[in-house]
């Protein structure tokens, strides 16, 4: 069985940093297109950043040039570096795989890692 658990969220002051990590277990990671989202209360989930397997990165336009998404294959587990961090940023935090290759297959969702950015 898939599980993917996500750790590292906190409490963090504006302007500062946190490192989100996502540990996949039951199966690997190394062919799939990863991602981060976020839902922040009152909101949709929206896409934070994914990246391909071949390392290829995307960001949504409000994180851009301050949160850096990467992965370790060798290691199952894909990360998300903030810095700069904001107070618009305060949400849940998700990662999600692909269940399979095969187009339409759904997803698997970690159970979220909360954000709080305040002073």
């Amino acid at each position: 069985q898939v599980q993917l658990v996500e750790s590292g969220g906190g409490l963090v002051q504006p302007g500062g940093s946190l490192r989100l990590s996502c540990a996949v277990s039951g199966s690997g990671l190394s062919i799939y297109r990863m991602a981060w989202y976020r839902q922040a209360p009152g909101k949709e989930r929206e896409l934070v950043a994914d990246i391909t397997s071949g390392g290829i990165t995307n960001y949504a336009d409000s994180v851009k040039g301050r949160f850096t998404i990467s992965r370790d294959n060798a290691k199952n587990t894909m990360y998300l570096q903030m810095n700069s961090l904001k107070s618009e940023d305060t949400a849940v935090y998700y990662c999600r795989r692909p269940k399979s290759s095969r187009p339409g297959a759904g997803y698997y969702w970690g159970q979220g890692t909360q954000v709080t950015v305040s002073s």
